[in-house]
């Protein structure tokens, strides 16, 4: 397993160790004392996965009070996945991070508490897995607009994206009260 340190130091790229053969692959997703020593100490309160369509745009999700980090793997397809800090008083507050993760590479990211997330499907489908540290509690949902100028997300792509309506109705940060953002905790 190796580790790989993003542009914002608390994401983290980690590449599982995959054995794979005429078969297929197997691929350890989640062990504890691993991960643990990579400094994801959080435990999971639920799974979920996603299937989405060439050209969907999921995100930019984050919940709060009750924050949720996140371990994503993708199991089929690509995906262009990205971090946003929106920790106020981060010295990186506002800026993002992004990778591709898909089921060839078997890379996973992982978006811990105070970073919104979001991603678009780059291969013709895409099934997501995603562990969460937290449960998910609907008044606690918020959405930061993908686009959102201050952000400057070089998403891949030139059609507009299919978004939710939710994610379209979503805040501009520049826009969201101080208050309804986590606070940065050095």
């Amino acid at each position: 397993m190796e580790l790989v340190k993003t542009d914002l130091p608390e994401v983290l790229l980690i590449k599982p160790q995959a054995h794979q053969d005429a078969r297929g692959f197997f691929l350890e997703s989640w062990q504890k004392q691993r991960y643990e020593a990579f400094g994801i100490k959080d435990s999971w309160a639920q799974d979920n996965v996603s299937c989405s369509s060439h050209g969907v745009l999921r995100g930019l999700h984050f919940q709060f009070p009750r924050m949720q980090g996140k371990l994503i793997t993708v199991l089929q397809g690509e995906i262009f996945d990205v971090a946003v800090d929106i920790r106020r008083g981060s010295p990186s507050f506002g800026k993002s991070v992004s990778v591709r993760l898909s089921s060839d590479n078997l890379h996973q990211l992982w978006v811990p508490k105070g970073f919104a997330h979001g991603f678009i499907v780059t291969s013709s489908t895409a099934i997501v897995s995603y562990k969460a540290s937290e449960f998910y509690y609907p008044e606690d949902e918020r959405s930061l607009l993908w686009n959102d100028p201050q952000l400057n997300i070089p998403w891949p792509t030139e059609a507009t994206p299919l978004v939710s309506a939710k994610d379209k109705a979503g805040k501009r940060l520049a826009d969201i009260a101080p208050s309804s953002l986590p606070l940065f905790e050095p």
